[in-house]
């Protein structure tokens, strides 16, 4: 039971870093668990109970992965903040801004700034 589990939780996060679901604005946990082919009340468990978040703080932690990432990627530079956030499955430019605020103690603009000081 605890293998399957953990073998579970290994799915979820290889799928969101391989196929990166969370791309998709749209996506529901009944789009995850038919793209994983895990029923939506295993998932849910296995996201609440054993990963400690639920499903949309496990998307927007991908969401602001992704987000810092492309920052730090030349091939965004010409893009705005914004325009990444969207890119990286955030829909709107408030919950971005708060989400990304609570998940590094940033706002998007300040990480920015911080990751352009380094880089000069």
């Amino acid at each position: 039971k605890k293998k399957d589990v953990a073998d579970l939780v290994n799915k979820v996060r290889k799928y969101m870093v391989i196929q990166k679901p969370y791309l998709d604005r749209e996506l529901t946990i009944y789009d995850l668990s038919s793209q994983l082919k895990i029923s939506r009340h295993t998932l849910s468990e296995v996201i609440n109970e054993h990963m400690g978040k639920n499903f949309y703080n496990l998307v927007n932690e991908y969401r602001v992965r992704e987000v810092k990432e492309r920052m730090k990627d030349n091939e965004y530079k010409h893009l705005t903040i914004l325009a990444i956030a969207y890119d990286s499955g955030f829909n709107s430019k408030s919950s971005f801004n708060t989400i990304f605020k609570e998940k590094t103690g940033q706002t998007p603009s300040e990480y920015l700034a911080e990751l352009n000081a380094r880089d000069s």
